[in-house]
């Protein structure tokens, strides 16, 4: 039986249906929705009304807990805890715990281990205020307080975890050095989460991957031969991009992402079949985190995919008017539509790239 939450977001209609995304991706039931203009007030992260409010919705509707779509500090989530009777989670967290169920290999377990630890350390001090009234907690006589030994431990464990990365990074960067050896290029997928990657990776390469509605199903990167025409290359899936990630989840990924960058062709995939403001709103965060990762914008080519939804080459070319995209190419992996088109571009050579 899933658990009873109350959300409390942001009144958008693209962030409210991304909150409650969030909340089923993370095997949560929502049964009351609250929205707020601005949820940085510094007592609650909402307002003291709003969260009175929170609390007898608590009462009857026997939520077992809070997800609040934004970031709060340890005193914000202890206050509101305190206040409703229940335990209060924030965004980071509730999307740590996604990662945490989606996560199949070592490597991609200690990504996320290593966002917990980040996420986990600011809040070690604070934390240990609050519970032991404002008094730093110590072992007696002149020991170690128990905060110091517990943030030592923590960056222990975070060395160890780099170090284990950095050897799977050495490993990707001995493969790829002998990729090039080979001349076999590479195409990579990046995109929004849940924006068709996946689906169209099962199609070119005739994978049985899992696919979802749900948010971050592919968390580690798949690499599989692609059939071209007259041509072999390599095809990569990895994790999905979303709003308002943290940098440290983004930089806990790292390692992973970047062997999809280094990609001779980055094919951005964007779900043209939703609205064209949430069209333009991922368009916009999937960029933010791509020049965040430092990638060459002449290797990336913008694909549109569900064509079979959006149905018409005129829907396509306003869309692709609107995000200043000079060459649109739309796809359906559901029907095909497109896809001999995408791999004659791929192959035409695989370097020549569509500007974005």
């Amino acid at each position: 039986m899933n658990k009873k939450i109350i959300l409390v977001t942001y009144p958008d209609s693209f962030t409210l249906a991304e909150a409650k995304s969030l909340v089923d991706s993370a095997d949560r039931e929502t049964v009351k929705i609250f929205t707020q203009k601005y949820l940085n007030h510094s007592q609650y992260g909402m307002g003291a009304g709003k969260a009175e409010e929170v609390k007898e919705s608590v009462k009857e509707t026997g939520a077992e807990q809070i997800v609040v779509d934004e970031r709060l500090t340890s005193k914000q989530m202890h206050n509101l805890e305190k206040l409703a009777g229940v335990p209060a989670i924030d965004r980071e967290r509730l999307i740590l715990d996604i990662f945490y169920s989606r996560a199949t290999t070592t490597e991609a377990k200690l990504q996320i281990e290593l966002a917990e630890i980040k996420y986990g350390m600011p809040r070690v001090r604070e934390n240990a205020k609050l519970t032991s009234g404002n008094e730093r907690a110590g072992k007696g006589g002149m020991g170690e307080y128990v905060v110091d030994v517990k943030f030592r431990d923590m960056k222990r464990r975070m060395s160890f975890i780099k170090e284990k990365l950095d050897e799977a990074k050495k490993k990707r960067q001995l493969y790829h050095v002998q990729r090039v050896k080979t001349g076999m290029p590479v195409v990579s997928l990046v995109g929004y989460t849940s924006s068709g990657k996946t689906t169209l990776f099962n199609v070119l390469t005739q994978e049985q991957k899992e696919t979802s509605s749900s948010l971050f199903t592919t968390l580690s990167t798949t690499t599989r031969a692609l059939q071209l025409h007259g041509k072999e290359a390599l095809l990569t899936d990895t994790v999905g991009f979303i709003s308002r990630l943290p940098t440290y989840m983004i930089d806990a990924f790292k390692s992973t992402l970047e062997e999809s960058l280094a990609a001779d062709v980055i094919l951005l995939l964007i779900d043209a079949s939703e609205d064209l403001q949430n069209v333009r709103i991922k368009y916009t965060a999937c960029w933010k985190v791509l020049e965040e990762l430092e990638v060459d914008r002449s290797k990336v080519i913008v694909v549109f995919t569900k064509y079979d939804v959006l149905g018409s080459e005129e829907a396509v070319g306003r869309i692709a008017q609107d995000l200043a995209i000079p060459h649109p190419l739309a796809i359906s992996s559901k029907t095909g539509y497109g896809l001999h088109k995408l791999k004659t571009l791929l192959n035409s050579p695989l370097g020549k790239k569509v500007p974005v």
